[in-house]
């Protein structure tokens, strides 16, 4: 998995993931404490999102370094998995402004 274009769309499909979990999870946590009914949202997604905020960490470390970001711009990134929905917002904006071009790649190893 050392082709930049498989490992943008990787950071593509976790960064949606991720998302898509926290929608999850707040639906979940609006179901249990404002409604009061059920904490079965939360039991489910809990554990998931937190699978893909880990994932989502990792994969932007990977993509950070393979596509030469700057510190800024990683940190950015990073910090985009804090705030609900933020990660989808991210990975637009990398894309819209080049950072996941594969001319800026570097192989892994070599």
């Amino acid at each position: 998995m050392t082709d930049p274009t498989t490992i943008a769309r990787v950071f593509r499909v976790v960064a949606i993931a991720e998302t898509c979990s926290w929608i999850g999870l707040l639906i979940g946590m609006f179901v249990k404490w404002v409604l009061g009914t059920s904490e079965l949202g939360v039991q489910v997604f809990g554990p998931i999102h937190g699978a893909l905020f880990v994932a989502y960490v990792l994969v932007t470390l990977l993509v950070a370094r393979i596509f030469r970001w700057d510190l800024w711009t990683t940190v950015v990134g990073l910090l985009a998995s804090v705030p609900p929905l933020a990660t989808v917002w991210f990975e637009r904006h990398a894309a819209a402004r080049g950072r996941l071009d594969v001319d800026r790649a570097r192989p892994l190893v070599g």
